[in-house]
């Protein structure tokens, strides 16, 4: 098959919805394969059914789970080239004050320790390959701060300085490293969050609107891509205006 992914394998997590979703669709049409890692496993697997591809349940905050299907991945798909990595919490909208110390634990074991585990997962079969394209999703929470979100806005702010690191420590290795800072893109992790804290991602957009997976999915998917060959270490935002640095 050719197209911008032909012979490419990607890992997804959070595959089975949302942006990561949306990235998978894409990677599949322009050629690739894709292996969907996602918690929902039902899901996964009637995704990646849909697209050819192959699921792998997993808890991407647990070390042990990542190993197993980094290796699961690789038997079955020969490799990695790709890993976007999608999945996300939001956690609970409160004041510091008021935010209770289990939910925060729970947001960065997600949003930071499931990263940094599928990062750590992949380098080594990029490495063995010569190529790799690490995209991780951040957010614009993590550069401006949303009140009420101090846990997800921290968790992002150490997603892209995670990002930065990893990509200076892998820049003469033939991977990149970069992650994409959207402002809010209207997927279910809405039903996470409260109708007044939406409002307020809103009223933050200068376009006035919300992002869409898709617009969201094309710029993943250059980072993915060989077209990104001197850009690492490097944020991109997607927030309708939104980013002021």
């Amino acid at each position: 098959m050719s197209g911008r992914f032909a012979g490419r394998r990607a890992v997804v997590t959070g595959g089975a919805a949302g942006i990561g979703l949306a990235v998978a669709q894409r990677i599949v049409a322009e050629g690739g394969t894709v292996a969907i890692w996602d918690r929902d496993a039902e899901r996964a697997v009637a995704e990646a059914a849909t697209l050819g591809g192959i699921a792998v349940s997993l808890d991407i905050a647990d070390w042990p789970s990542v190993e197993r299907a980094a290796a699961e991945t690789v038997e079955k798909l020969g490799g990695i080239d790709i890993l976007v990595a999608s999945a996300g919490i939001t956690g609970p909208n409160a004041t510091l004050e008021d935010y209770p110390p289990d939910a925060w634990k729970q947001v960065f074991d997600v949003n930071v320790h499931g990263l940094f585990h599928c990062d750590k997962a992949v380098v080594p079969f990029m490495r063995a390959g010569g190529y790799g394209r690490i995209v991780n999703i951040a957010s614009v929470a993590g550069k401006e701060g949303n009140p009420n979100a101090s846990a997800y806005s921290a968790s992002k702010a150490a997603v892209i300085g995670l990002t930065k690191s990893l990509g200076k420590e892998l820049a003469t290795t033939g991977i990149t490293v970069n992650c994409v800072t959207p402002a809010a893109v209207k997927t279910a992790i809405f039903d996470q969050m409260s109708e007044a804290h939406i409002a307020f991602m809103l009223s933050k957009i200068p376009i006035g609107r919300f992002g869409t997976v898709d617009e969201v999915a094309s710029l993943v998917c250059w980072l993915a891509s060989e077209e990104c060959s001197f850009t690492t270490s490097a944020v991109f935002d997607v927030s309708g205006g939104r980013a002021t640095y």
